[in-house]
């Protein structure tokens, strides 16, 4: 396809913008997080520069959640500059319509969204990781002591002098089934293994139910109930694989997988990965919002104004994003639906919104 003049100028300029306003937003982004890791580097003796070690390697992430922000202000800062220069009123009058922008806009939006799914996601996740890793050295934490295979569930902790290999086949927030628990000394030399058919982990204290415990000199003996003081509960282990943004898409698919397999909900997966499939879209209609509200405010005065009412339009629809999410999370809307209802609501106000600026 050949590009003409004046599409080559606009594929361009708001490339231009995107790369300007991701930048200002990335080191916003480092300059927030620093305070936050300051005091892990303070609590940790750290050396000076870890703060912001710690805050380039988690600021990808965090940026690619608000890319469709940056979409909408990329759009609105390159309509004003080129209504500055009397830009767009040349090329309405030379019949480019603002129906021949949005969809030159669209394009630029959906490849910039391709490129970001296809490369820049995998990429934040695996500084996001090494963020998580470099953060549990320091920190000692049992918080990435445990994962999911195909097998089952496993979980290491220590507990005073001991240390506990915990093996679970199926997980179900606050139920274990076909449980095995490895008790060793810090040198790993076996003390004994205690194996359960049930688990109730509402709390740290475990009630185990049909209990066979086998110490170390092959002794057994059945209990019909005994009690495992943890360090975990359903709710913390539930939290230990919630952290889905240091996953790139392979992973996370296994991840799901994993949980099928041992009983576990992967509903929070599923919709996490819905949300990254369907952000090129989300990009595109950000874009187009951003271009209808700028064409129809185009004549206030006040910048202060239009950036507050961006901010404002920016609130709405994250919040209703949030909550759409919440209701799938909670069984109230289908998984897809609640990922895609808002973007549903967003394609039918730009809709809306492009016959009204074409009538310009």
């Amino acid at each position: 396809m050949i590009l003409k003049k004046y599409q080559k100028y606009i594929f361009s300029i708001f490339l231009k913008k995107f790369f300007i306003v991701s930048i200002i937003f990335f080191c916003l982004t480092i300059i927030v997080n620093f305070f936050e890791e300051i005091k892990f580097s303070e609590k940790y003796n750290l050396e000076f520069y870890f703060p912001f070690y710690l805050s380039i390697l988690n600021a990808p992430s965090l940026i690619f959640e608000i890319f469709p922000f940056i979409f909408l202000i990329t759009v609105k800062i390159m309509y004003l500059n080129l209504n500055d220069k009397n830009e767009m009123k040349i090329l309405n009058s030379n019949g480019v319509s603002n129906y021949n922008i949005i969809f030159l806009l669209s394009i630029v939006s959906a490849l910039i969204g391709i490129f970001l799914l296809l490369f820049y996601y995998s990429f934040s996740a695996s500084l996001k990781s090494k963020y998580l890793d470099v953060k549990n050295k320091f920190s000692n934490s049992n918080e990435y002591l445990a994962v999911v295979k195909d097998d089952g569930l496993w979980i290491k902790e220590a507990i005073d002098d001991s240390v506990y290999f915990i093996h679970a086949e199926k997980f179900d927030k606050i139920k274990l089934k076909s449980i095995t628990i490895t008790e060793t000394d810090k040198y790993y030399n076996s003390k004994s293994t205690i194996i359960s058919k049930n688990a109730n982990i509402k709390s740290k204290n475990w009630y185990l139910e049909n209990v066979i415990k086998i110490n170390s000199n092959g002794d057994k003996k059945d209990y019909k109930s005994l009690i495992y003081n943890s360090s975990f509960n359903g709710e913390i282990i539930s939290n230990l694989f919630s952290n889905l943004n240091s996953l790139n898409i392979y992973e996370l698919h296994d991840l799901s997988n994993s949980y099928r397999k041992i009983g576990y909900s992967n509903t929070d997966i599923k919709i996490h990965l819905s949300k990254i499939y369907s952000m090129p879209m989300f990009y595109i209609l950000m874009t187009i919002l951003g271009f209808v509200i700028i064409n129809k405010l185009k004549n206030f005065k006040s910048r202060f104004f239009l950036i507050v009412f961006g901010v404002f339009v920016s609130v709405v629809v994250y919040y209703l994003n949030y909550f759409s999410v919440l209701l799938g999370n909670n069984g109230v809307l289908p998984i897809h639906l609640s990922v895609w209802a808002p973007i549903l609501i967003l394609f039918l106000f730009c809709n809306i919104g492009i016959l009204k600026v074409n009538e310009n």
